[in-house]
């Protein structure tokens, strides 16, 4: 059993390395919107016209519409 070897510190260690990183990496992302405002202005008026158009055809092509909403949902992840 490897897990009993292991100092219990170790992984309170690891624990906090990891929030210690994911911390830094949000920082950044905020930095980065706060600095380039127009870039995600424009990606949210990206993300609303094709929105707007999956609404549009929602009832003609429920197909078409679930993409372009799948689209909208991962220009945010860019």
């Amino acid at each position: 059993m490897p897990t009993l070897r292991e100092p219990f510190h170790a992984g309170a260690a690891e624990g906090f390395l990891d929030a210690f990183k994911a911390l830094v990496d949000e920082t950044l992302m905020l930095a980065e919107a706060l600095l380039s405002p127009n870039r995600i202005i424009g990606e949210v008026e990206q993300m609303r016209a094709l929105q707007v158009a999956a609404d549009d055809i929602e009832s003609t092509d429920p197909a078409q519409a679930e993409l372009l909403r799948s689209r909208a949902s991962r220009i945010g992840l860019r």
